[in-house]
């Protein structure tokens, strides 16, 4: 693919938005300051990328002359290195094809993940806590960081419902593919006579409304505050502390009673409030502008069921791309890697061949 034409164009747009930040009236429109802030720095990495794949390909044709010389030391050593520069110019194009995508303004996002215990009692609320340890362990790994901001537990050890906010470089592009219905296959600890339960668990992942997305009218909001509920412990029923919002134009209601402190319960029950908000708002947008499209990994939504978890096989499904892996026990874990980064690959294609069709 000649992408040169594009790059052009990529460069006389960068021009523009330098133009643009030197003028310091940019700043007193926040929310534009944040869009040209980050169209700017897409812009300089998807140049950089241009250079880097330029260099590899001189690099290369460099190679391939030298491949020819009559020097046979100098021949062999330039044909030895051959395969690994064609490979990594093939590389960097289809890193090329990616970057030149027209950018989702969401996923360089922080996410809220959701998690809540579907179908299938107790098993399937110890389900949704090995699902919230997964995501936390998955997070360290990589190098992201968590924040619980609400959560119900239920008997057995399992959670009825864990919110919490992942943090760090493009979260939401990372977690965006795991909303929707998760199903296990499994022995319950439970069960005395050894037979397998199916059992559910529902995951949303939300990116992060910034206070320039939306404004919360403080009279549309309803705010209440009571005594926490729970099993018991330090600073439970002791404290007005939990934080009850209703957002009165849609009848929305976010319940946060985890931290001790009223006002941080506050402000953590806004925050989900907000990412719901920006979701239904979005959704919106979608259903008005492109009749809310299915792409190859589906629509993300909540109610799609995605994969499905079978212990007794170690066997993992994701039922939008058809990739069954055989380490449930590494995955379960936090090794989303391999499963993320099929998904990814799998929506490139469908927006790379939606491209060409434009």
């Amino acid at each position: 693919m000649d992408f040169n034409l594009l790059i052009q164009r990529k460069r006389e747009r960068f021009e523009e938005l330098e133009r643009e930040i030197a003028d310091p009236d940019l700043f007193s429109n926040r929310k534009r300051a944040q869009e040209v802030m980050r169209e700017h720095s897409n812009i300089k990495q998807t140049l950089a990328k241009w250079d880097e794949l330029e260099a590899a390909r001189k690099q290369l044709d460099d190679t391939r002359e030298l491949s020819l010389s009559r020097d046979v030391e100098m021949a062999a050593m330039a044909e030895d290195e051959l395969a690994d520069l064609e490979k990594r110019v093939v590389d960097l194009a289809q890193e090329m094809q990616i970057a030149l995508l027209p950018p989702d303004e969401n996923e360089d996002r922080d996410a809220i993940v959701e998690i809540r215990a579907g179908t299938g009692g107790s098993e399937a609320a110890i389900f949704a806590a090995d699902l919230y340890r997964m995501y936390h362990r998955y997070a360290e790994g990589a190098g992201l960081t968590t924040e619980d901001l609400e959560s119900s537990p239920s008997e057995l050890g399992g959670l009825k419902e864990a919110i919490f906010k992942v943090s760090g470089e493009s979260v939401f592009r990372k977690l965006r593919y795991e909303s929707g219905v998760h199903r296990v296959q499994r022995v319950p600890a439970t069960e005395a006579q050894g037979r397998i339960h199916t059992s559910t668990a529902t995951v949303a992942v939300l990116p992060e409304a910034e206070d320039v997305d939306l404004e919360l009218n403080p009279q549309d909001l309803r705010i209440e505050v009571c005594r926490a509920g729970g099993p018991g412990g330090q600073g439970v029923n002791t404290t007005d502390s939990a934080v009850q919002i209703l957002h009165i134009p849609t009848g929305r209601i976010v319940r946060c009673q985890d931290g001790r402190s009223q006002q941080k319960n506050k402000e953590k029950a806004l925050t989900i409030m907000r990412a719901r908000l920006l979701e239904d708002k979005q959704r919106e947008e979608e259903e008005k502008y492109s009749a809310t499209r299915k792409s190859q990994i589906g629509s993300g939504g909540r109610e799609e069921k995605i994969r499905t978890y079978n212990f007794p096989q170690n066997r993992i499904t994701d039922h939008r791309i058809g990739l069954t892996l055989y380490n449930l026990d590494r995955v379960i874990e936090g090794d989303l890697d391999e499963m993320i980064k099929a998904l990814q690959a799998a929506d490139v294609a469908e927006r790379l061949k939606e491209s060409s069709l434009a």
